[in-house]
């Protein structure tokens, strides 16, 4: 495993990490304590040392099974959550500073911790953005050492460029992928002379990026990517990049005739990710063992050619940037 600096919070973290969305199962299913401690292990053992989950994930659980873990552990694990999602309705108003004080003591219950190494706003509505109060709310807790860091976890590129305004924001956690190149461009550049960190999520497009989709591929009625395709529940860019399904099968198909080689394309495009020096890490879920091995094997391939990225630009131009880029 390699590691990077995680910006300004100075911690030098997995490149591939852990996302904990589908912790324990997968997305609608059951919830498994057994499978989320299989995973959360065998992701420390293999070198994995940043987890990000939270506290509507399971409804809290996913935290309590991180907790259980990391106090078994002698390795330092930085743990990232996040809060805001609880709030119902989901307003700009609920991000006060009581409800963000009983989401923090929340999940420091959950994990049995003193201080949170990061907490990150939780994809907030737009007008925080422009709430100084929020961010002098985060700084307090700061000082009080509930956390040690905080940041954001943005739908789009104007959202992350706003609030790296705030000196005291640490990271930003945003949607990257071979479908979703818009951060580069305009985000990427401002964060590195921020000494932002930068997380990305959804690094597979909801799995479309594994290449193991079809058109007759059946999503339970419980799964995101079965019941929220136009956004009828969150953000539409959270699921499948916000890409329709038949058209990224489309431009997988291609993905898939140039990086025809031994790896698999999940691998593939976490590499591509990773091309970009100005991502701290990359934070692909697993629903399963399988799962935590094939993505950590991502740190070990070669660098992508020029020209393999020049492809993957080319296939995004043709496919993706026009209904997409502009989007998000």
């Amino acid at each position: 495993m390699k590691y990077r600096l995680l910006g300004k919070t100075g911690f030098e973290v997995s490149e591939i990490s852990l996302g904990t969305w589908q912790l324990g199962g997968k997305w609608g299913e059951q919830f498994s304590e057994k499978t989320a401690s299989d995973i959360l292990e065998k992701a420390i053992d293999n070198g994995i040392n940043f987890i990000d989950t939270a506290d509507i994930y399971n409804d809290g659980m996913s935290e309590k099974a991180i907790g259980r873990v990391i106090k078994k552990r002698k390795e330092k694990i930085y743990v990232a959550t996040k809060c805001g999602r609880k709030s119902d309705p989901h307003v700009a108003d609920a991000y006060n500073e009581n409800n963000i004080r009983k989401y923090i003591e929340g999940s420091l219950k959950n994990m049995n911790l003193e201080t949170l190494d990061l907490i990150q706003l939780h994809c907030p509505p737009y007008e925080v953005y422009y709430n100084p109060y929020v961010f002098e709310t985060l700084e307090k807790l700061k000082d009080e050492g509930k956390i040690l860091n905080y940041g954001v976890s943005v739908e789009r590129v104007e959202e992350a460029l706003k609030v790296i305004d705030y000196a005291g924001v640490s990271t930003v956690q945003i949607i990257f992928n071979m479908f979703r190149l818009r951060p580069s461009e305009h985000f990427f550049p401002e964060a590195k002379k921020k000494n932002i960190g930068i997380i990305v999520r959804i690094p597979l497009a909801s799995g479309l990026l594994t290449g193991k989709f079809n058109p007759d591929t059946i999503f339970g009625k419980n799964d995101h990517r079965y019941f929220n395709r136009e956004g009828k529940f969150f953000s539409k860019g959270e699921t499948f990049s916000g890409v329709d399904y038949d058209r990224g099968l489309q431009a997988v198909s291609e993905l898939k005739e140039i990086f025809n080689g031994p790896h698999e394309l999940a691998q593939i495009a976490l590499r591509w990710i990773l091309m970009f020096d100005e991502v701290s890490c990359v934070i692909p879920g697993a629903s399963s063992v399988k799962q935590i091995e094939s993505n950590i094997k991502a740190s070990e391939l070669s660098k992508l050619s020029i020209e393999q990225m020049d492809e993957v630009k080319k296939i995004y131009e043709k496919y993706i940037k026009k209904p997409v880029h502009y989007l998000w």
